[in-house]
């Protein structure tokens, strides 16, 4: 059963296993282990940017193209919810339209995006995408009518996603249950799902296909697959994934601006977690999200305490400053590349298939 919900695509790594088991244990307490605003807050973005980045490495990873308008859909999705929430009220109804109008504007754009733009160079249809996502940006700031401009739009939930609302007079477990804790229970439930159908995608035919397409397109299309088909196939269900993953942010927030789903640096985050996981693995999505932004969350708050006990080490100290953190950023992201060039996932797969290649050799000479 379990090995069917993975599609059969099981880890294949005892460690790496163990760190995907831990991570969703550990998202699955999360508001009851690590008590705060700031680790639920956490935890409900690495749930949110797992869906966007395994969407992304859905586009990237399984397919080979680079598209940098992967941030134009997520930015779409939580303006669906935004607008549609700001106008019709708080209610369940404004969100399912909220989704369904996302979905089906993503849907006519990555369309459209494929279809004209596929047919060029990689390096070509990742300069289109850029420019196709920095005009939406643009776009999103000036219409001030629907999206509120540079301000963004701020919106309700039904009562039951609220913060103000408490199901439990009690604390359950020491924590006090609300509307807030109820809306991360809602995205986790959500994320696992969607990853769980983008890991049946990739382990279907039609990602076996797209990964015969990324290794030699010339000779799948001599083969008979229809090239362009299948990679415009691939882009629609990239931008819808990352559409949903949009809607989770807006339902998280309950806010959304250019800045918070469009910003281009997002689209920086979504690459360096997929490097950092492992480009075609889909698990480096999960692992890499953790690692990625609770580094970001917390390098500071690490950074101030060992500034702090090398105050009389005045250069140390001055290195270690809370100031400096994407430097110290930078850092663990070059090590990581240097020592995991094919991300985590890959070198932990790969460690397996140099233990089991011995073990192999003996069985057939004995």
């Amino acid at each position: 059963m379990f090995s069917r919900l993975l599609s059969n695509d099981l880890p294949r790594n005892k460690l790496l296993a163990l760190i995907l088991l831990a991570i969703l244990v550990g998202l699955a307490v999360a508001p009851f282990m690590f008590p705060g605003v700031k680790a639920l807050n956490v935890a409900a973005k690495v749930l949110i940017f797992i869906v966007l980045v395994a969407a992304f490495d859905l586009l990237l990873g399984y397919t080979g193209i680079v598209s940098f308008a992967h941030t134009m859909f997520f930015g779409i999705g939580a303006y669906g919810i935004a607008i549609a929430s700001e106008r019709m009220g708080a209610s369940w109804g404004a969100l399912a339209v909220g989704v369904a109008g996302a979905l089906a504007v993503s849907l006519v754009l990555s369309l459209a995006v494929g279809l004209f733009s596929l047919r060029v160079r990689a390096i070509f249809f990742a300069m289109i995408t850029l420019a196709v996502a920095a005009a939406f940006q643009t776009l999103a700031s000036q219409l001030s009518a629907f999206t509120g401009g540079e301000d963004g739009l701020t919106f309700k939930l039904p009562e039951v996603l609220m913060p103000s609302f408490e199901p439990f007079e009690n604390e359950v477990l020491g924590v006090l249950v609300d509307g807030k804790i109820i809306t991360y229970y809602g995205l986790f439930v959500v994320a696992v799902v969607l990853f769980l159908a983008l890991l049946r995608i990739v382990n279907s035919p039609f990602g076996r296909t797209l990964q015969a397409i990324r290794e030699n397109e010339f000779r799948a299309e001599a083969i008979g697959y229809r090239v362009v088909v299948y990679r415009t196939l691939s882009s629609v269900l990239s931008a819808l994934f990352a559409t949903l993953a949009g809607c989770m942010l807006a339902v998280w927030l309950r806010y959304n601006g250019p800045d918070t789903s469009l910003s281009f640096e997002i689209m920086m985050d979504v690459l360096l977690i997929v490097v950092i996981g492992g480009m075609g693995t889909m698990y480096g999505a999960v692992i890499g999200s953790v690692l990625f932004l609770v580094a970001q969350s917390y390098l500071q708050d690490l950074l101030r305490l060992g500034h702090d006990a090398t105050a009389g080490v005045p250069a140390l100290s001055a290195l270690l400053s809370p100031d400096r953190w994407l430097l110290w950023l930078g850092v663990l992201f070059v090590l990581s590349v240097y020592y995991f060039p094919t991300g985590v996932v890959g070198r932990l797969r790969a460690r397996s298939q140099q233990a089991a290649a011995p073990r192999t050799v003996r069985e057939k000479t004995s």
